[in-house]
């Protein structure tokens, strides 16, 4: 038998989960897949028919955009080298999700602020990313075991 309280749904005076104020969005969830057009057979299962595909030397992934047709999206990543990160983590943890993306307006800020705060940070400051984005990753020690993206869009 558990110890904890049981469960209480949300009041109506519950905070939101997004923070106008903070100007976040969940942008996309990153999933690890061993190659992309394997990695897109469900989800043409699913009724997609294709999907965009780019490549980021930085990282060392490809990358497959699936847009779902609201503000967020589901990207596959493929590593493109052995010493990738994508890599290490598929034969760590085999294929499944990765990261999670938040949409930020002022990733330099945030950036700075979130360090100020102690912070662990992949990246001390942001570089460029996928989709014309800069981006910061924010190490999963600082988060509850969960890499988180920082994104913001350029242009």
């Amino acid at each position: 038998m558990s110890n904890l309280p049981p469960h209480q749904p949300f009041s109506s005076s519950a905070r939101s989960i997004k923070s106008p104020e903070l100007d976040i969005e969940l942008d996309h969830i990153g999933i690890a897949v061993e190659n992309l057009p394997a990695g897109f057979e469900f989800y043409k299962a699913l009724g997609f028919a294709a999907f965009d595909v780019e490549e980021v030397p930085s990282e060392k992934v490809r990358v497959g955009f699936i847009r779902l047709g609201n503000q967020a999206n589901l990207e596959l990543l493929e590593a493109t080298t052995q010493d990738s990160t994508v890599r290490k983590f598929l034969e760590k943890r085999g294929p499944g999700i990765h990261h999670v993306c938040l949409r930020v307006k002022d990733i330099d800020g945030l950036v700075d602020r979130l360090k100020s705060a102690g912070v662990r940070m992949v990246n001390e400051t942001p570089k460029m990313g996928a989709h014309g984005c800069r981006v910061a990753f924010v190490h999963p020690a600082s988060t509850g075991g969960v890499l988180i993206e920082l994104s913001q869009k350029m242009g």
